[in-house]
């Protein structure tokens, strides 16, 4: 393919190194480098890669040079070269960028950790896809956000919902940093209700009514979430099961298998050789689905690390206009990474 969308990665950490790969993956786009103010094993493995590295602020090159990082130029260098920016920078940091974005004439998409207002669009593929189409800027929503969206979508698709609550109990710190401050033996709940996931969730799903609560615990592989929604009608549990079926994204396990617990379920995607042990779909509990005549119930697992990864690339073809069904953009984004609806399919249904 020859008219390939050009792609440049500001900011190389836990988001940014799994865009980058995941744009590479693409054969309709092309990535023309990365961008960071760093000299860690992160940054050395994308010149392991072969990746264009360049430094996100001129202040921060020659360092960077010292420490033999082979820099070829400098974020407004590489802006040059892009059609489309994906910034993968800490919190607020995005925000700070949006200026030097608009002045070299590429767009821009953030992440989770800036404000929807930065960009004026939330964007969940599956839910609002067509709405990012050749726009300017777009935000990818934050993990969790990202995972109440594609799990109620569904329901809320269908009319099913009349209001919403989830608890979500968040990882007490990221792995790759666990040594310096690893929560122990405690649980912090937020004190503030609901907790932004919730209201961060509307801005993707229109009229959704939902409360969300959140903690974090001494744990770090990834988050887990209790859903309860009160429905318009009572909802079987074959309607619930086939609806989050037919949703993109969202995987089954099951506790009677052995995948009891979050480790469980990163030690399977680690056994079928995922890059990274990466989770991207939600991975809910069948077995623990639940529906009582008034409200259906769900326990689900989200991958902080790796789960707005195919989000980001359903980002660049909208905002860039390569693809305009959004369907067509999932499917495409799945196949290339691996994406699927059955984690074992060889004994999938064989159980009696």
């Amino acid at each position: 393919m020859t008219n390939r969308v050009r792609v440049a990665v500001n900011g190389y950490g836990v988001i940014g190194k799994r865009v980058a790969d995941a744009v590479v993956a693409q054969d309709d786009m092309e990535l023309v480098g990365v961008a960071d103010v760093t000299f860690d094993y992160r940054l050395r493995v994308a010149a392991e890669r072969g990746f264009a590295i360049h430094a996100s602020t001129s202040d921060r090159r020659p360092a960077m040079e010292a420490a033999g990082i082979p820099v070829v130029g400098t974020l407004d260098e590489l802006l040059g070269h892009a059609d489309v920016v994906v910034d993968c920078t800490p919190k607020k940091i995005g925000a700070a960028n949006k200026p030097v974005y608009e002045r070299a004439g590429v767009r821009a998409i953030f992440q989770g950790g800036e404000k929807h207002e930065l960009a004026g669009l939330s964007f969940v593929a599956q839910v609002n896809y067509a709405a990012a189409l050749e726009r300017r800027f777009a935000r990818v929503v934050s993990c969790n956000t990202t995972a109440l969206c594609r799990v109620l979508h569904p329901l809320h698709s269908r009319g099913w919902i009349k209001r919403a609550r989830a608890v979500l109990l968040r990882r007490g710190t990221d792995p790759w940093e666990s040594h310096e401050n690893g929560m122990i033996n405690s649980v912090k709940p937020e004190t503030k209700v609901p907790s932004h996931q919730g209201p961060d969730a509307q801005t993707v799903i229109e009229g959704l009514d939902i409360v969300t609560m959140a903690g974090a615990g001494p744990f770090n592989l990834s988050h887990i979430h209790f859903a309860m929604v009160e429905t318009t009608r009572p909802v079987e549990l074959d309607e619930l099961r086939q609806a989050l079926r037919d949703e993109p994204r969202i995987a089954f396990v099951r506790a009677d298998q052995g995948l009891v617990a979050l480790n469980s379920v990163i030690e399977l995607m680690r056994d079928l050789r995922r890059p990274r042990g990466d989770l991207w779909e939600v991975a809910v509990w069948e077995d623990a689905l639940a529906s009582d005549g008034r409200e259906v119930y769900l326990a689900f697992q989200v991958h902080n690390e790796a789960i707005t990864i195919p989000e980001s690339v359903d980002a660049i073809r909208a905002l860039t206009g390569i693809e305009r069904d959004g369907a067509a953009s999932i499917a495409k984004t799945d196949a290339a990474l691996g994406v699927v609806k059955t984690f074992l399919p060889a004994t999938a249904g064989r159980a009696r």
